[in-house]
Protein backbone atom coordinates (compact mmCIF):
# COMPACT_ATOMS: atom_id res chain seq x y z
CA UNK A 1 0.00 0.00 0.00
CA UNK A 2 0.88 3.71 -0.32
CA UNK A 3 0.34 6.97 0.00
CA UNK A 4 -1.57 7.80 -2.93
CA UNK A 5 -3.92 4.39 -2.55
CA UNK A 6 -6.90 6.79 -2.01
CA UNK A 7 -9.94 5.64 0.01
CA UNK A 8 -12.93 7.28 0.81
CA UNK A 9 -13.90 8.74 4.10
CA UNK A 10 -17.61 7.82 5.22
CA UNK A 11 -20.60 7.83 3.32
CA UNK A 12 -19.10 10.60 0.80
CA UNK A 13 -17.48 11.22 -2.00
CA UNK A 14 -14.18 12.74 -0.07
CA UNK A 15 -10.94 10.43 -1.03
CA UNK A 16 -7.65 10.82 0.86
CA UNK A 17 -5.38 9.08 1.69
CA UNK A 18 -4.80 5.47 4.61
CA UNK A 19 -2.50 7.30 6.64
CA UNK A 20 -3.46 11.27 7.34
CA UNK A 21 -0.81 14.07 8.41
CA UNK A 22 -1.45 15.26 12.18
CA UNK A 23 0.21 18.14 12.35
CA UNK A 24 -0.28 18.74 16.55
CA UNK A 25 3.37 18.80 16.56
CA UNK A 26 3.96 21.52 14.16
CA UNK A 27 5.03 25.03 15.92
CA UNK A 28 7.34 25.31 19.20
CA UNK A 29 5.09 27.61 21.11
CA UNK A 30 4.83 24.81 23.86
CA UNK A 31 8.38 24.13 24.22
CA UNK A 32 8.10 20.69 22.64
CA UNK A 33 7.34 20.85 18.87
CA UNK A 34 8.93 20.74 15.39
CA UNK A 35 10.31 23.97 14.38
CA UNK A 36 9.28 25.49 11.39
CA UNK A 37 11.72 23.81 9.29
CA UNK A 38 11.57 20.62 10.52
CA UNK A 39 7.24 20.96 10.16
CA UNK A 40 8.00 22.03 6.58
CA UNK A 41 10.15 19.03 6.01
CA UNK A 42 7.92 16.70 7.33
CA UNK A 43 4.87 18.41 5.45
CA UNK A 44 6.98 18.23 1.88
CA UNK A 45 7.84 14.01 2.53
CA UNK A 46 4.02 13.64 2.77
CA UNK A 47 2.97 15.37 -0.02
CA UNK A 48 5.70 14.24 -2.33
CA UNK A 49 4.88 10.10 -1.36
CA UNK A 50 0.84 10.85 -2.65
CA UNK A 51 -0.27 12.04 0.76
CA UNK A 52 -2.87 14.36 0.31
CA UNK A 53 -5.02 14.79 3.92
CA UNK A 54 -3.75 17.33 6.26
CA UNK A 55 -4.99 17.63 9.68
CA UNK A 56 -4.58 20.53 11.94
CA UNK A 57 -6.72 22.32 14.83
CA UNK A 58 -6.84 25.77 16.21
CA UNK A 59 -5.35 24.99 19.58
CA UNK A 60 -2.31 22.91 17.54
CA UNK A 61 0.52 25.33 19.40
CA UNK A 62 -1.75 27.82 19.58
CA UNK A 63 -2.63 28.49 16.08
CA UNK A 64 1.01 27.98 14.82
CA UNK A 65 0.37 25.37 13.43
CA UNK A 66 -2.02 26.54 11.16
CA UNK A 67 -0.29 28.75 10.02
CA UNK A 68 2.77 26.73 8.98
CA UNK A 69 0.49 24.70 7.14
CA UNK A 70 -0.95 27.86 5.46
CA UNK A 71 2.25 29.67 4.89
CA UNK A 72 3.85 26.38 2.84
CA UNK A 73 0.40 26.20 0.84
CA UNK A 74 0.58 30.20 -0.22
CA UNK A 75 4.30 29.81 -1.06
CA UNK A 76 2.75 26.93 -3.62
CA UNK A 77 0.32 28.63 -6.24
CA UNK A 78 -2.01 25.46 -7.25
CA UNK A 79 -0.93 23.37 -5.04
CA UNK A 80 -4.08 24.03 -2.10
CA UNK A 81 -6.57 22.92 -4.11
CA UNK A 82 -5.15 19.31 -4.54
CA UNK A 83 -5.04 18.50 -0.88
CA UNK A 84 -7.37 17.88 1.62
CA UNK A 85 -7.30 20.01 4.63
CA UNK A 86 -8.99 19.47 7.79
CA UNK A 87 -9.02 22.16 10.86
CA UNK A 88 -11.01 21.89 14.38
CA UNK A 89 -13.32 24.30 16.27
CA UNK A 90 -13.83 24.11 19.96
CA UNK A 91 -11.04 25.46 21.85
CA UNK A 92 -10.85 29.30 23.01
CA UNK A 93 -7.99 31.19 22.56
CA UNK A 94 -9.04 33.75 24.28
CA UNK A 95 -9.20 33.97 27.87
CA UNK A 96 -11.66 35.38 29.92
CA UNK A 97 -14.45 35.46 26.59
CA UNK A 98 -17.13 32.69 27.24
CA UNK A 99 -17.53 32.71 23.48
CA UNK A 100 -14.25 32.20 22.22
CA UNK A 101 -14.39 29.02 22.68
CA UNK A 102 -17.12 26.02 22.15
CA UNK A 103 -19.79 24.93 19.56
CA UNK A 104 -21.89 27.63 19.53
CA UNK A 105 -22.54 29.87 16.41
CA UNK A 106 -21.07 32.75 17.38
CA UNK A 107 -17.63 31.03 18.41
CA UNK A 108 -18.04 28.57 15.66
CA UNK A 109 -17.75 31.58 13.11
CA UNK A 110 -15.40 33.39 14.70
CA UNK A 111 -12.72 30.54 15.22
CA UNK A 112 -13.75 29.37 11.38
CA UNK A 113 -12.54 32.90 10.03
CA UNK A 114 -9.36 33.28 12.58
CA UNK A 115 -8.62 29.28 10.68
CA UNK A 116 -8.94 30.94 7.18
CA UNK A 117 -6.89 33.84 7.80
CA UNK A 118 -3.90 31.74 9.29
CA UNK A 119 -4.59 28.83 6.87
CA UNK A 120 -4.42 31.23 4.04
CA UNK A 121 -7.12 29.61 2.72
CA UNK A 122 -11.06 30.88 0.89
CA UNK A 123 -12.24 27.26 2.52
CA UNK A 124 -11.65 23.98 4.68
CA UNK A 125 -12.38 20.59 3.48
CA UNK A 126 -13.29 19.38 6.30
CA UNK A 127 -13.96 21.29 9.57
CA UNK A 128 -14.24 19.53 12.84
CA UNK A 129 -15.89 19.43 15.89
CA UNK A 130 -13.15 18.95 18.42
CA UNK A 131 -14.93 18.23 21.81
CA UNK A 132 -18.66 18.24 23.28
CA UNK A 133 -19.89 21.31 24.30
CA UNK A 134 -22.43 20.19 26.94
CA UNK A 135 -24.07 23.94 27.30
CA UNK A 136 -24.16 24.19 23.22
CA UNK A 137 -27.30 22.74 21.91
CA UNK A 138 -26.62 20.32 18.90
CA UNK A 139 -28.88 21.62 16.26
CA UNK A 140 -27.30 25.33 16.83
CA UNK A 141 -23.93 23.55 15.89
CA UNK A 142 -25.34 21.52 12.90
CA UNK A 143 -27.52 24.21 11.40
CA UNK A 144 -24.34 26.83 11.88
CA UNK A 145 -22.08 24.35 10.24
CA UNK A 146 -24.66 23.70 7.62
CA UNK A 147 -24.75 27.10 6.78
CA UNK A 148 -20.99 27.78 6.51
CA UNK A 149 -21.53 24.27 3.86
CA UNK A 150 -23.75 26.85 1.81
CA UNK A 151 -21.64 29.42 2.23
CA UNK A 152 -18.68 27.21 0.42
CA UNK A 153 -16.82 28.08 3.89
CA UNK A 154 -16.37 24.65 4.29
CA UNK A 155 -16.90 21.42 2.12
CA UNK A 156 -17.68 18.57 4.89
CA UNK A 157 -18.37 18.19 8.56
CA UNK A 158 -16.45 16.25 10.86
CA UNK A 159 -16.93 15.03 14.57
CA UNK A 160 -14.29 14.20 17.26
CA UNK A 161 -13.88 12.76 20.60
CA UNK A 162 -17.83 13.39 20.92
CA UNK A 163 -19.67 10.22 23.44
CA UNK A 164 -21.53 7.72 20.81
CA UNK A 165 -24.89 8.84 21.75
CA UNK A 166 -24.17 12.52 21.01
CA UNK A 167 -22.56 12.00 18.02
CA UNK A 168 -25.40 9.57 16.62
CA UNK A 169 -27.87 12.26 17.86
CA UNK A 170 -26.04 14.62 15.87
CA UNK A 171 -26.26 12.59 12.61
CA UNK A 172 -29.53 11.58 13.08
CA UNK A 173 -30.87 15.35 13.46
CA UNK A 174 -28.47 16.50 9.96
CA UNK A 175 -30.16 13.67 7.91
CA UNK A 176 -33.78 14.46 9.56
CA UNK A 177 -33.12 18.09 8.51
CA UNK A 178 -31.74 18.29 5.48
CA UNK A 179 -28.61 19.66 6.94
CA UNK A 180 -24.96 18.39 5.84
CA UNK A 181 -24.44 15.01 7.67
CA UNK A 182 -21.07 14.52 9.29
CA UNK A 183 -18.78 12.43 7.13
CA UNK A 184 -15.87 11.01 9.74
CA UNK A 185 -15.01 10.65 13.13
CA UNK A 186 -11.73 10.74 15.15
CA UNK A 187 -11.72 8.64 18.35
CA UNK A 188 -7.98 7.42 20.32
CA UNK A 189 -7.72 4.45 19.30
CA UNK A 190 -4.66 1.95 19.27
CA UNK A 191 -3.23 -1.67 20.90
CA UNK A 192 -3.72 -0.22 24.35
CA UNK A 193 -6.45 1.79 23.67
CA UNK A 194 -9.56 -0.06 22.24
CA UNK A 195 -12.48 0.99 24.26
CA UNK A 196 -14.08 3.02 21.21
CA UNK A 197 -14.70 -0.68 19.87
CA UNK A 198 -18.04 -0.83 22.46
CA UNK A 199 -19.97 2.28 21.12
CA UNK A 200 -17.82 4.26 18.92
CA UNK A 201 -16.51 2.58 15.93
CA UNK A 202 -19.67 0.19 15.57
CA UNK A 203 -21.88 3.74 15.48
CA UNK A 204 -19.77 5.05 12.80
CA UNK A 205 -19.86 2.66 10.94
CA UNK A 206 -23.95 2.38 11.41
CA UNK A 207 -24.11 6.31 10.47
CA UNK A 208 -21.46 6.28 7.67
CA UNK A 209 -19.00 7.80 9.14
CA UNK A 210 -15.34 6.93 8.60
CA UNK A 211 -13.27 6.35 11.33
CA UNK A 212 -9.88 8.14 11.71
CA UNK A 213 -7.97 7.15 14.76
CA UNK A 214 -5.57 9.44 16.58
CA UNK A 215 -2.56 8.58 18.90
CA UNK A 216 -2.17 4.52 17.09
CA UNK A 217 1.06 4.42 19.02
CA UNK A 218 -0.49 5.45 22.83
CA UNK A 219 1.96 8.63 22.86
CA UNK A 220 4.89 6.84 21.95
CA UNK A 221 4.47 3.56 24.51
CA UNK A 222 3.85 1.58 20.95
CA UNK A 223 6.76 3.19 19.68
CA UNK A 224 9.47 0.30 19.93
CA UNK A 225 11.42 2.55 22.40
CA UNK A 226 9.87 0.75 25.62
CA UNK A 227 10.61 -3.01 26.33
CA UNK A 228 10.74 -5.10 29.52
CA UNK A 229 14.16 -5.77 27.72
CA UNK A 230 15.29 -2.82 27.31
CA UNK A 231 14.52 -0.60 30.86
CA UNK A 232 15.69 3.14 31.18
CA UNK A 233 14.51 6.13 31.68
CA UNK A 234 11.12 7.68 30.80
CA UNK A 235 9.90 10.34 29.09
CA UNK A 236 6.30 9.93 27.95
CA UNK A 237 3.92 12.25 28.77
CA UNK A 238 0.96 10.45 29.67
CA UNK A 239 -2.45 12.63 30.82
CA UNK A 240 -0.35 15.31 31.62
CA UNK A 241 1.57 13.33 33.53
CA UNK A 242 5.03 11.47 32.93
CA UNK A 243 5.16 7.84 33.03
CA UNK A 244 6.11 4.83 31.46
CA UNK A 245 4.46 1.41 30.32
CA UNK A 246 2.19 -0.57 33.11
CA UNK A 247 2.67 -4.13 33.67
CA UNK A 248 -0.82 -4.51 31.11
CA UNK A 249 1.27 -2.46 28.66
CA UNK A 250 4.43 -4.25 28.48
CA UNK A 251 2.29 -7.50 28.28
CA UNK A 252 1.14 -6.20 24.76
CA UNK A 253 4.35 -4.68 24.05
CA UNK A 254 5.82 -8.26 24.12
CA UNK A 255 3.77 -9.28 21.84
CA UNK A 256 3.86 -6.77 19.45
CA UNK A 257 7.54 -7.14 19.90
CA UNK A 258 7.56 -10.78 18.76
CA UNK A 259 4.42 -9.70 15.45
CA UNK A 260 7.14 -7.18 14.66
CA UNK A 261 9.98 -9.38 14.24
CA UNK A 262 7.82 -12.27 12.92
CA UNK A 263 7.09 -9.69 9.73
CA UNK A 264 10.74 -8.10 9.69
CA UNK A 265 9.08 -4.92 10.81
CA UNK A 266 9.48 -2.39 13.88
CA UNK A 267 6.86 -2.35 16.75
CA UNK A 268 5.74 1.39 15.61
CA UNK A 269 5.19 -0.31 12.21
CA UNK A 270 3.12 -3.09 13.28
CA UNK A 271 1.12 -1.40 16.10
CA UNK A 272 0.28 1.26 12.70
CA UNK A 273 -0.64 -1.92 10.47
CA UNK A 274 -2.57 -3.27 13.66
CA UNK A 275 -5.11 -0.23 13.73
CA UNK A 276 -4.98 0.72 9.33
CA UNK A 277 -6.22 -2.90 9.61
CA UNK A 278 -9.24 -2.93 11.76
CA UNK A 279 -12.54 -3.15 10.68
CA UNK A 280 -14.28 0.46 10.20
CA UNK A 281 -10.96 2.37 9.99
CA UNK A 282 -10.04 5.23 7.26
CA UNK A 283 -7.65 6.52 7.23
CA UNK A 284 -4.74 7.12 10.54
CA UNK A 285 -3.64 10.12 12.10
CA UNK A 286 0.54 10.05 12.18
CA UNK A 287 2.79 12.74 13.17
CA UNK A 288 6.20 13.31 14.26
CA UNK A 289 8.71 15.66 15.55
CA UNK A 290 11.48 14.31 13.22
CA UNK A 291 11.41 13.65 9.81
CA UNK A 292 12.98 10.30 10.15
CA UNK A 293 10.65 9.56 13.11
CA UNK A 294 7.86 10.32 10.45
CA UNK A 295 9.50 8.05 7.82
CA UNK A 296 9.65 5.62 10.31
CA UNK A 297 5.80 5.98 10.64
CA UNK A 298 4.89 5.84 6.90
CA UNK A 299 7.12 2.11 7.10
CA UNK A 300 4.03 0.70 7.90
CA UNK A 301 2.46 0.99 4.48
CA UNK A 302 4.93 -1.93 3.60
CA UNK A 303 3.29 -4.11 6.37
CA UNK A 304 0.24 -6.48 6.36
CA UNK A 305 -0.22 -8.53 9.33
CA UNK A 306 -1.33 -12.20 8.77
CA UNK A 307 -4.39 -13.16 10.87
CA UNK A 308 -2.54 -15.08 12.99
CA UNK A 309 -0.59 -11.85 14.00
CA UNK A 310 -3.84 -9.61 14.19
CA UNK A 311 -5.34 -12.84 16.12
CA UNK A 312 -2.38 -12.87 18.56
CA UNK A 313 -2.72 -8.43 19.35
CA UNK A 314 -6.53 -8.66 19.24
CA UNK A 315 -5.97 -11.42 22.10
CA UNK A 316 -3.41 -9.88 24.55
CA UNK A 317 -4.96 -6.20 24.15
CA UNK A 318 -8.44 -7.56 24.46
CA UNK A 319 -10.52 -4.63 26.33
CA UNK A 320 -13.36 -4.80 29.35
CA UNK A 321 -15.73 -2.86 27.12
CA UNK A 322 -18.64 -1.14 28.76
CA UNK A 323 -21.87 -2.92 29.46
CA UNK A 324 -23.97 -3.84 26.79
CA UNK A 325 -21.25 -4.49 24.58
CA UNK A 326 -20.19 -8.05 25.86
CA UNK A 327 -24.00 -8.80 25.89
CA UNK A 328 -24.90 -7.94 22.57
CA UNK A 329 -21.78 -9.50 21.73
CA UNK A 330 -22.27 -13.08 23.20
CA UNK A 331 -25.98 -13.59 24.53
CA UNK A 332 -28.00 -11.47 22.21
CA UNK A 333 -26.86 -13.59 18.72
CA UNK A 334 -28.19 -17.25 20.95
CA UNK A 335 -31.25 -15.26 21.68
CA UNK A 336 -32.09 -14.19 18.38
CA UNK A 337 -31.09 -16.98 16.05
CA UNK A 338 -31.14 -20.18 18.86
CA UNK A 339 -28.48 -21.99 16.75
CA UNK A 340 -28.73 -21.06 13.80
CA UNK A 341 -25.81 -19.65 11.73
CA UNK A 342 -27.52 -15.80 10.27
CA UNK A 343 -25.29 -13.22 8.29
CA UNK A 344 -22.22 -15.72 8.82
CA UNK A 345 -22.88 -15.39 12.43
CA UNK A 346 -23.30 -19.23 13.87
CA UNK A 347 -24.92 -19.21 17.97
CA UNK A 348 -25.38 -22.27 19.81
CA UNK A 349 -28.07 -21.49 22.50
CA UNK A 350 -26.81 -21.70 26.17
CA UNK A 351 -28.03 -25.12 28.03
CA UNK A 352 -29.23 -22.24 31.13
CA UNK A 353 -31.19 -20.50 28.83
CA UNK A 354 -32.30 -23.60 27.02
CA UNK A 355 -33.66 -24.78 30.78
CA UNK A 356 -35.26 -21.75 31.22
CA UNK A 357 -36.90 -21.22 28.48
CA UNK A 358 -38.58 -24.73 28.63
CA UNK A 359 -39.97 -23.60 32.00
CA UNK A 360 -42.86 -21.00 29.76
Amino acid sequence: MSLDSYVSLGRSGLRVSPLTLGTMTFGEDHGWGASVEESEAILAEYLERGGNFIDTANIYTNGHSEKIVGDWFAARAGLRDRVVIGTKFFANLFEGDPNGGGAGRKSIVAALENSLRRLRTDYIDIYWLHNWDRTAPIEETLRTLDDLVTAGKIRYVGLSDLPAWKAAEAQVTARLRGWAPAIGLQVEYSLLERTSEGELIPMAQELGLGVMPWSPLKSGLLSGKYSRRRPGSVDTLRGGLVGGPSEKDYDVIDVLERVAQEAGTTPAAAALAWVRQRPGVTSTLVGARRVDQFRANLASLDVHLTDAQMAALDEVSDPPLNFPAENNRLLAPSLAFAGATVDGVHSSVLPMLTASSARY
